[in-house]
């Protein structure tokens, strides 16, 4: 199977996440006979970003070698020759940090009478957030939509906005992410993200700065994006704030701290329930214990209270926190349920496999979905 994908940027994770998943996906599709083509915009702001970056050019080396099936073909809008783009298609997928004008151009070309199947992918919280930003994209002509929550699959047929849609958590690439060994942990606490536009500055502050503060924990925070203001207070909290970090070292970061934690942003944790975002699954496959600021699993991809432990508030944070580091068999059997429950349920190789069965339900053939498969059957 020919698979296009579309996107904003795969080699620069710089304050972009959904490339964290998505480079996993185009690895386990190469893995398993699907030649993949990458596209995307030549003005890439995450890839600038992390070229500006002191250790950039060096992360993107890195980065190549981590993934060597990721190799985007960058292009400009108003250029873009999409004949020669959808030539041999079968898959075409169009992220939702797409140019609405591209999005509009590949639905023509399927109305057309394109011969691959097209369907849009969104992982954002602007389904929500900015309606009328989404409203811009032209889906009409589009066979369906990958929603990476029930909730969003949900709003996607009640607006209007497309036909059909389907449920596509992001997940672990556990290529990358897996265990580190655990006997270089030199602190108690790291946490990967980035400061987040005010739309979880409280959050930080009740669930990460005050119960370190309040704890005395030695604490290491990763992340870009972090006004003055943010710098100041992780300063009078104790946190050693360490900079934007490669998504692919993180594993490593982890295996140096003893527990790590997940504060979601508010749109997830208020409108979008059920979606945890792509953290809670790399943490997990890492084998780091894990305590989250409340966000509800209305789907049931994790078991909380046994995989990791939920924080109502920064009280209860404080105290989860205490009971972990002061007891490393704890720690271990959190650690190793979270990671049981990711292996089983929650790797790209998985999420490939649901993609595959919905390739099949638009009508593709099986020895185009099945390459490898059909190869055995043949051979």
């Amino acid at each position: 199977m020919r698979v296009i994908l579309f996107c904003h940027s795969l080699l620069s994770d710089w304050n972009h996440g959904n490339a964290h998943f998505l480079r996993g996906v185009v690895t386990e599709l190469c893995l398993r006979g699907h030649p993949v083509r990458v596209f995307e915009p030549e003005d890439a702001w995450s890839l600038q970003n992390l070229r500006a970056e002191p250790q950039g050019e060096a992360a993107l080396a890195e980065v190549r070698g981590v993934y060597p099936f990721v190799r985007p073909e960058r292009y400009a809008t108003a250029s873009l020759d999409l004949d020669r783009a959808l030539d041999g298609a079968d898959l075409v997928l169009v992220h939702e940090r797409s140019p609405p004008e591209l999005v509009r151009r590949l639905g023509e070309r399927r109305a057309a009478g394109g011969t691959f199947r097209l369907l849009f992918h969104d992982t954002h919280h602007r389904g929500v957030s900015a309606r009328e930003e989404m409203a811009r994209y032209e889906l009409s002509h589009y066979d369906g939509v990958l929603a990476f929550g029930d909730i969003l699959r949900r709003l996607y047929l009640k607006e209007g906005w497309a036909r059909r849609a389907w449920t596509w958590h992001e997940a672990a690439d556990v290529r990358v992410f897996h265990p580190r060994p655990r006997n270089r942990e030199v602190r108690d606490l790291v946490w990967i993200g980035n400061w987040g536009d005010g739309e979880r500055t409280a959050e930080l502050h009740e669930f990460l700065l005050e119960p370190v503060r309040t704890l005395g924990l030695t604490a290491r925070v990763h992340g870009v994006r972090y006004p003055p203001p943010a710098l100041r207070a992780l300063s009078e909290a104790g946190i050693e704030y360490a900079g934007w970090l490669p998504n692919h070292r993180v594993p490593t970061a982890f295996a140096q701290a003893r527990v790590t934690v997940h504060v979601p942003r508010r749109p997830y944790a208020t409108a979008l329930p059920g979606i945890p975002t792509i953290r809670p699954f790399e943490a997990l496959a890492c084998g780091i214990p894990l305590v989250t600021a409340p966000w509800e699993d209305t789907e049931g991809l994790f078991t909380p209270g046994r995989d990791f432990l939920v924080a109502r508030d920064g009280a209860q944070m404080r105290r989860h926190l205490s009971a972990l580091l002061a007891d490393a068999g704890m720690r271990r059997d959190f650690a190793d349920a979270g990671l049981r429950t990711v292996l089983a349920r929650h790797t790209c190789a998985h999420r490939v496999e649901e993609l595959l069965g919905i390739c099949q339900e638009l009508g593709l053939p099986s020895d185009v979905v099945h390459p490898l498969s059909s190869e055995r059957v043949h051979a």
